[in-house]
């Protein structure tokens, strides 16, 4: 006796349906942004801090959506919220010096030094900080989009910790 879901996508062409996926990914790519300008890019105020997004799952005009991309700018003396995560994510510190908690433990970083957050089971918990009181602190940060495949809590969960000091609705 055939269940319920046997039923249910016995009475599909899944061969079909990804060569359909594959025609409506390329007619929505055709004509997708090949170069982010960052002065098309708005500054978002949020929970994190200031970031302008350069590639997010929720922007469909660019090529490809399988990386996340941004830049963050932290004020003088301020600080990011505090995130638990996935980690698996790489940092270019563009400009200032500070430092980042991983789970607790200080990382110092300053301009161009690159900052690898660790890819754990259970997720990591981090937090940036400009230690500089009189200029801002900016970093881009990359990872891969996980969120499309495993979901935004990525098996660890996704959860703000503490907000931006800076962040103001």
């Amino acid at each position: 006796m055939a269940s319920n879901r046997t039923l249910k996508l016995s009475g599909r062409n899944f061969w079909q349906e990804l060569i359909a996926m594959r025609d409506r990914q390329r007619e929505e790519r055709k004509d997708a942004v090949q170069v982010v300008r960052y002065d098309e890019l708005p500054e978002e105020s949020n929970e994190m801090g200031f970031m302008k997004w350069y590639l997010h799952p929720a922007i469909r005009d660019t090529v490809i959506s399988s990386m996340l991309f941004y830049e963050q700018k932290i004020p003088p003396g301020g600080r990011s919220g505090r995130l638990k995560f996935q980690g698996g994510q790489v940092i270019l510190i563009i400009e200032g010096r500070g430092h980042t908690l991983v789970d607790g433990v200080k990382h110092p970083w300053e301009a161009d030094d690159v900052l690898n957050l660790p890819l754990r089971r259970d997720g990591i918990i981090v937090q940036h900080v400009n230690d500089d009181p009189d200029k801002p602190a900016r970093f881009v940060a990359c990872e891969p989009n996980l969120m499309d495949c495993t979901s935004v809590d990525r098996g660890s969960g996704f959860e703000l910790i503490n907000p931006s000091p800076d962040y103001k609705r």
